[in-house]
């Protein structure tokens, strides 16, 4: 964050309007989600109808002094650690040891709500549970096939012409 080089703190996270230096700010209440500020509760609420957080709320916070903003941008220690807890792979489990991250074969990639909404609307039809691990293996299947396909061509970035 440049904020010597400009006349105000930051911008806001949803309209992008300036928040001035010493004025009263929203950060939403979810201790993972306080990354970003919001110059009113009305942006802040648009972001969490966005993410859906549940019990979420909004926090009053009033914005540095400008001298205050400089000396904690000199230094103060980078911030944003990252903390990442890995637990052992259960029998079955695939790892990624670029990231250290496992994913196993059972994990839901579809979002059950948004797919079971749009079964309803569009053919007034409820939606089984089984069907959410059922279209997370076509996920999973569709998406190693782009992925190779990308690699193959040289590239470290997933495309939307790589899933033709």
């Amino acid at each position: 964050m440049e904020s010597n080089a400009h006349s105000y703190w930051r911008k806001c996270g949803s309209c992008k309007k300036e928040i001035a230096y010493q004025t009263t700010y929203q950060v939403c209440g979810i201790a993972s989600c306080q990354k970003f500020a919001y110059c009113s509760v009305d942006c802040w609420s648009l972001h969490n109808s966005i993410l859906n957080h549940k019990s979420a709320w909004s926090e009053d916070r009033i914005s540095p002094k400008k001298e205050e903003s400089n000396f904690l941008a000199e230094s103060a220690p980078p911030t944003g650690v990252r903390r990442v807890v890995i637990t052992p792979p259960k029998s079955g489990q695939q790892t990624n040891p670029a990231s250290a991250v496992t994913y196993s074969s059972d994990d839901i990639l579809i979002v059950a709500s948004k797919l079971k909404q749009f079964v309803k609307d569009k053919h007034d039809l409820n939606t089984s549970a089984n069907v959410m691990k059922i279209l997370s293996d076509h996920v999973r299947t569709f998406t190693d096939r782009a992925a190779m396909k990308a690699k193959s061509e040289g590239r470290k970035t997933l495309l939307d012409r790589d899933f033709e």
